[in-house]
């Protein structure tokens, strides 16, 4: 769009309704094509499995503005799909269209969650209030109609069979209305069953969810064809169990690979239109690297979150939106019940190396806890992972994917998880930190020595082995600083103080006015290279006078210990 370069055009931050974005002059990648591979390869359901923040709902509302009857055909112009005139005759602006979103039908419980969904279907239905003066409708058909609509005490409210048949309802009165037959769009059709799930109530959410889609979608002769999006496929549970030609396009599929997500081209064109070209490799390490079908894209809403930053700040950094757009339960459940095997997947894939796993696409929530094969696959349908390659399993047909960490800003989750799961896990261990405790009162460094080990053994790993020495040593300083404020709450613990000539990396000051520890934390390159690492911190305490605050207070029964360390493991030394 020529226009781009005046860079007047906002960028739609957040806005995912198609419509407005053309018309209210808001930047727009061209993802029409999706109209026409849709229309070329048939399905009565079409169900696309995307992770969320991938542009489903902006491309399902390009869906209603492009099929819906009395739609703003200038809304197109200048777009791919307007190029082909044939398809754009035969369907723009020529069916009725019910476009819904589940996204939104969540509560604590069950009965919240109804009736969330009642006011949801109510007021989809409300917007078709022609039909109560419609001459092609019998006085039947219009007080069905007025079941689905009724208000009672400021809310819709509905009978539950009502609900069920509500949605099949309204398709066959807008055929009836328009002589053509509607077409429905369900957004995040998902969401629901995650929620229930989460709160309690799933099995009650799966027979309403089913009872509604199987009464619209299976066997309805009012239906012209049906969209679907999610996250996941959820079929064991018989949701979609009879429907004809069904098809599912997940993110395994060849086919519209390109249509959720953006490409290289466009995310350079995106930043060179608004002239921060120059930001491309870095907007490439933290968002690109999702693999969907045959092409790499990268996540839609970082990438506008990014540009948006940028121009308002050109030195903006990246920031994690994917991460904060939403919670990131799956990690943690993950990380949870991580036997030894998944911690070293788990550390193996922050340090940028591939995992083998058997993905599964079709999962029900209720089995997501029950192995945690499982929770690898909803990590790869949800974005989590992505795929690099496949390898074939030996002595069968099946094959195993290769998956990978995305990009930067997924790798933050998985640290940022890891440390949140590790503070409970040793906030719980008194045992372990008390013992810890003792011994550095009491200078016996073999046993200090034994209890990190013993504490960094249990722990996932998230240094990467291309980080500098100093991120790695500013890590294990702020385990150890961890360890040691959580669990003594009468010691006056002070980490990065200025003392003498320097700053000491941890200064305590225990309940004996008379005692003080200083405690020089080190990496070393190699575990052959502890002893040293171990003799260069004891030599920067006393070299810099790390000392001096404490006998300055009159603290002069002082403990000075170097602590080195390499991977999980490390050593102490004490001048006592």
């Amino acid at each position: 769009m020529e226009a781009l370069m005046d860079r007047t055009l906002k960028l739609p931050v957040g806005i995912d309704n198609f419509e407005k974005i053309r018309k209210s002059g808001f930047y727009y990648i061209d993802k029409t094509r999706l109209i026409e591979q849709l229309l070329q390869n048939w399905g009565e359901v079409n169900l696309f499995t995307r992770p969320r923040r991938f542009g489903k709902t902006l491309n399902m509302s390009m869906f209603k503005s492009f099929f819906e009857i009395g739609t703003d055909k200038s809304i197109f112009d200048g777009l791919y799909i307007s190029q082909n005139t044939a398809l754009c005759n035969e369907y723009m602006g020529k069916y009725p269209v019910v476009f819904i979103s589940f996204k939104d039908v969540n509560g604590l419980t069950f009965d919240r969650a109804y009736d969330a969904l009642v006011q949801i279907i109510g007021e989809i239905a409300n917007g078709f209030s022609f039909l109560m003066n419609s001459d092609k409708l019998s006085k039947n058909e219009k007080e069905q109609y007025q079941g689905i609509i009724q208000i009672k005490d400021g809310k819709y409210h509905m009978s539950d069979g009502v609900v069920i048949s509500s949605l099949k309802v309204l398709s066959q009165l807008l055929t009836k209305h328009y002589g053509k037959n509607t077409i429905f769009i369900i957004d995040e059709y998902d969401v629901p069953l995650d929620k229930a799930f989460q709160h309690g109530y799933y099995d009650e959410m799966v027979e309403l969810i089913r009872g509604i889609l199987g009464k619209v979608l299976k066997t309805n002769d009012y239906l012209q064809f049906a969209i679907l999006t999610g996250c996941l496929r959820i079929s064991k549970e018989s949701i979609f169990t009879g429907i004809n030609n069904f098809k599912v396009l997940s993110i395994l599929d060849a086919r519209f690979d390109e249509q959720f997500g953006f490409s290289d081209d466009e995310v350079k064109n995106l930043l060179a239109d608004y002239g921060l070209a120059s930001h491309f490799e870095e907007a490439k390490e933290w968002y690109d690297g999702y693999h969907f079908g045959n092409v790499d894209v990268y996540c839609p809403w970082d990438v506008i979150n990014y540009v948006d930053n940028l121009v308002a700040n050109p030195t903006a950094r990246p920031q994690t939106y994917w991460i904060n757009s939403s919670g990131n339960s799956l990690v943690r459940r993950l990380i949870n019940i991580a036997d030894s095997t998944t911690k070293d997947e788990v550390e193996r894939l922050i340090a940028g190396e591939s995992i083998e796993k058997v993905v599964h696409l079709e999962l029900t929530y209720n089995e997501i806890d029950k192995n945690i094969d499982n929770i690898w696959s909803v990590l790869f349908t949800t974005g989590y992972l992505t795929k690099v390659g496949e390898v074939k399993l030996p002595d069968s047909e099946n094959y195993a994917l290769k998956l990978v960490i995305p990009n930067k800003e997924v790798r933050e989750v998985f640290i940022l998880q890891i440390q949140e799961w590790f503070k409970e896990v040793v906030a719980k261990d008194n045992d372990e930190i008390r013992v810890l405790s003792k011994a550095i009162l009491e200078a016996d460094t073999e046993k200090i020595q034994r209890q990190l080990n013993i504490i960094m053994d249990r722990m996932i790993s998230i240094l990467d082995t291309k980080a500098r020495d100093r991120q790695k040593e500013n890590f294990y300083h702020g385990l150890l600083l961890g360890l040691l404020r959580g669990s003594n709450p009468n010691w006056l613990i002070k980490s990065n103080r200025e003392s003498g000539d320097g700053f000491s990396d941890i200064i305590i000051k225990p309940e004996d006015p008379d005692s003080g520890i200083i405690i020089e934390v080190k990496y070393a390159t190699s575990f052959q290279g502890l002893d040293k690492s171990c003799e260069d911190a004891m030599n920067q305490i006393n070299t810099r006078r790390y000392d001096a605050v404490l006998r300055e207070e009159g603290r002069c029964n002082i403990i000075k210990y170097g602590i080195a360390f390499h991977k999980k493991r490390c050593k102490v030394v004490s001048d006592k």
